[in-house]
């Protein structure tokens, strides 16, 4: 098709099949060539608002098994977004081999083509090329595993019923960001092989022994003579940990639970990249979108339908406003790569002085390829976040100290204010600041069994009791035996106890 016939067709509120099919042709060749994006397939499914609302609910896999949360959250979604109380997004992405699109069929044209370029190629670059999700989820095997596990939900559900099921499920859901291994990178996901490995568990029947109880002392003096501890150094995946060592708990059971944290590692990556993943998405879609008007596909008319929903995507409430509800990820990540952009291609004094090997060198897509592949979150704020943009989006470090009455401004614009934003900033990035490290610390195998976390505090921060309550609670209920978290190892200071029990 000529390329006037295609800005004709681009040109139309209304889209096809047809529409989809060219302007994929042109972004594709577009995100490759001058941006260099490399993605994998992409599968597109245009969806109705009820059925984006079902995917909302099912946290971003519209595959996965059956819980009553996802009808929960389905229902006040739908409620919302009936009054007018929240929005939808435009589209939905999944990371898997096929990159899976979800499109909303309300959408025009000009949004359609935005959503190809931010989320098809924008986040599918990104899926397949960061270091995180290169180590840690595999795309290829996630569709077909959670196709197995909503199928062994239903299983369980028929065999031991539906309330036993979900006691289950719930406690692990409450526990699921205590589900991940960070340093030990899990194995493929295969339906095949996991359909494989759980027809052996249950013709097994030896499986249900577990060797850590046949060793259980028989009398006082075996008893005395047995002093070392398990495990013998703290494990920080909970749920694995309880999974493989639980003396109660049944194989369907422990099934459940291993599906539980294989969904949480998939999304383990996620949760650190939010910042980068939309930025890379939202810097594509401009960029692809404004060389499609260079090259003459666009017209002046369609452009300012852009800019306008694009405004809406980057949109930043200043921090006083009512509306104010924390940095958009979409707006720091699009800032600061546009910076990156800038300053490669027409540098400052400023910029020559902060990023010597990036300013005025002219190779900003090389640049933006690289910290893609390299960098989350906290990373990628505290190297590339510039003194331009600090200022640009008005960002200021407040001091907020419990035992003061009042604020403190201790940060602002000045050379080492820059360096303290830039710092403070990315450490609200760390998962660690916002995920209690808490790992199992003992076990005492000679007596009741009672399981022992350490909790380890991170610059002497203190942890939210009720919501350790809640995690010992959950982890009690799996485990089957008294849980106890303490702080200090071996000093043990007791910051909460449970003996709830299924």
């Amino acid at each position: 098709m000529t390329k006037e016939k295609l800005k004709e067709m681009f040109s139309k509120s209304d889209w096809n099949s047809d529409t989809i099919l060219e302007a994929d042709i042109v972004i594709s060749r577009i995100a490759k060539e001058y941006l260099g994006l490399n993605t994998y397939p992409n599968q597109f499914e245009i969806v109705t608002s009820e059925q984006m609302l079902d995917a909302y609910s099912l946290v971003g896999l519209p595959i996965s098994y059956n819980h009553w949360k996802f009808g929960k959250d389905f229902v006040i979604n739908k409620s919302k977004y009936k009054r007018g109380q929240m929005g939808l997004a435009y589209e939905l992405v999944i990371n898997s081999n096929p990159c899976i699109s979800y499109n909303m069929e309300d959408n025009t044209t000009c949004l359609m083509l935005l959503v190809l370029a931010h989320a098809a190629y924008g986040h599918n670059h990104f899926f397949k090329n960061n270091y995180l999700f290169k180590q840690w989820t595999h795309a290829d095997g996630i569709v077909d595993y959670m196709l197995f596990a909503r199928e062994y939900v239903e299983k369980c559900e028929e065999k031991y019923g539906y309330e036993e099921v979900e006691r289950v499920l719930d406690a692990c859901h409450m526990i699921e960001r205590y589900g991940v291994d960070k340093y030990t990178k899990p194995q493929r996901m295969s339906l095949d092989k996991e359909r494989e490995r759980l027809k052996k568990v249950f013709e097994d029947d030896r499986i249900l022994v577990n060797d850590l109880w046949r060793t259980i002392p028989k009398n006082e003096s075996e008893k005395e003579e047995r002093v070392e501890r398990f495990p013998k150094q703290p494990e920080e995946n909970i749920l694995y940990f309880i999974e493989k060592n639980s003396p109660n708990l049944k194989v369907w059971q422990r099934e459940l639970i291993r599906i539980v944290r294989k969904t949480a590692q998939y999304f383990y990556p996620q949760g650190q990249t939010k910042v980068i993943n939309e930025g890379c998405a939202t810097f594509s879609h401009y960029e692809i979108i404004n060389k499609m008007y260079d090259e003459g596909y666009l017209t002046d008319g369609f452009m300012l339908e852009f800019f306008h929903n694009h405004s809406n995507v980057i949109f930043q409430p200043a921090f006083d406003s009512k509306f104010y509800s924390g940095l958009n990820p979409y707006t720091l990540g699009f800032n600061i790569f546009t910076d990156l952009k800038r300053m490669s291609l027409d540098p400052t004094e400023e910029d020559k002085e902060w990023f010597p090997d990036i300013a005025g060198k002219g190779n900003w897509a090389e640049t933006f390829r690289y910290i893609v592949e390299n960098f989350k979150d906290e990373t990628f704020v505290l190297q590339y976040l510039s003194p331009k943009v600090i200022r640009d989006m008005r960002l200021f470090e407040v001091s907020d100290e419990e035992e003061k009455r009042f604020y403190s401004i201790t940060s602002i614009h000045n050379k080492q204010g820059y360096k303290n934003v830039r710092k403070s900033l990315s450490e609200t990035y760390n998962r660690e600041t916002y995920i209690p490290d808490i790992q199992v610390f003992d076990i005492d195998i000679n007596g009741d069994r009672t399981l022992t976390l350490n909790y380890t505090s991170i610059d002497g921060k203190r942890i939210n009791s009720n919501d350790v309550d809640v995690v010992v609670d959950n982890i009690s209920l799996l485990w089957g035996f008294p849980v106890t978290l303490i702080e200090g190892g071996d000093e043990k200071k007791i910051l909460s106890m449970s003996d709830k029990l299924f």
